[in-house]
Formats: C-alpha cells, sequence, structure tokens
C-alpha cells in the first residue's frame, strides 16, 4: 500500500503522472519480477529517499532477496557506468574510446537472476541518467535475449513515471 501513499501524496497538477502510476501498476507486458524490479531500479535512480522508501515497501513482498539484491546491483553499476560511458559519448577527443574502461563489472556475467530482467534494469537506470551508449548497449542485449519492444518500451515508461514522481516531490518539498 505504500504505492498508493506515494500516488496520494503527488499533488493535483500531476494527474497525470498519478494515473501513468496506477496503470503502469498494473501492467501485465512484463513479469511481476520484472515490473516490481524496473519499480525499485527507477526509485533507487530517482534519488528521492520518500519515493525509494514508499516504492521497496511496495515491492518487497513481490522479490526475492536474490532479486533485490540484483537491483541494488544494477543501480550501483549503472551510476558508475553511466557516467563514464557517458563521458566518452560526450568528449570530443575519441581517443578515450581505444581505451579500455578498466572498471570491474563482473556482476554482468552473473546478476544472480535471469540475466534479462536483470538488463531491462540497466536500461531503466540508464535511461533515468541519460547515458547514450549504456541505453543502446542494454537495448541490444535485451533484443538477443528475446524481450519485446513492449517490454522495453514499459521499463522506459516506468522509468520515466518513477523519475517524475521523484521530480514532483523534490520540487514541492515533499521528498
Amino acid at each position: 500500500m505504500s504505492l498508493k501513499k506515494l500516488i496520494d501524496t503527488l499533488p493535483g497538477y500531476a494527474d497525470d503522472i498519478r494515473y501513468n502510476l496506477i496503470s503502469l501498476k498494473d501492467d501485465t507486458s512484463v513479469t511481476d519480477q520484472q515490473k516490481y524490479g524496473l519499480f525499485f531500479v527507477s526509485a533507487l535512480a530517482s534519488g528521492n529517499s520518500k519515493v525509494i522508501q514508499n516504492i521497496l515497501d511496495e515491492v518487497s513482498p513481490h522479490l526475492s532477496e536474490n532479486a533485490l539484491t540484483a537491483c541494488k546491483a544494477s543501480h550501483a553499476l549503472m551510476s558508475m557506468n553511466n557516467v563514464y560511458y557517458r563521458f566518452l559519448g560526450l568528449v570530443e577527443n575519441q581517443a578515450y574510446r581505444n581505451l579500455p574502461a578498466g572498471l570491474k563489472m563482473d556482476v554482468l556475467a552473473d546478476p544472480g537472476v535471469n540475466k534479462g530482467d536483470f538488463e531491462l534494469w540497466c536500461l531503466a537506470v540508464s535511461t533515468i541518467n541519460a547515458c547514450v551508449d549504456c541505453i543502446n548497449a542494454h537495448e541490444k542485449e535485451l533484443i538477443n535475449h528475446q524481450i519485446s519492444f513492449k517490454q522495453i518500451q514499459t521499463a522506459v515508461k516506468i522509468a520515466s513515471v518513477i523519475k517524475a514522481c521523484s521530480a514532483i516531490l523534490q520540487k514541492d518539498g515533499l521528498n
């Protein structure tokens, strides 16, 4: 019921966000693990403590400890990678692209959950963090794992709505 609390906290001018939040909670285009993981990683990436706590309260009964840990790992990894790869995309000197990243990313090989689910969560975080290189890399991996365009779109929609909730609550001092 914490999602209800979050929905009730949104001001009147955010009725569209409220509607989208309710609609996405009931979305069936992704599995429950994917959906609840998407809500959680998007909340983590939003950085708003009230959104994170309300979403965590909502998703905890639906996600295993492995899935919760994998969500946290995807957020942590993308928080690092999105900065590094966004730099590569923004810097004019392309010489940096020829250097090895040298960043440990072992969790990508064995995230402890279905690889497609983990990639979907990485895509959501990368979308919130606006890392084009990471978005493209994870979208390609998702296609390789037979994740549909509709499922990918749902991941991005969840990320966008959770990020909007965070921005609204932050702006209105309701965090």
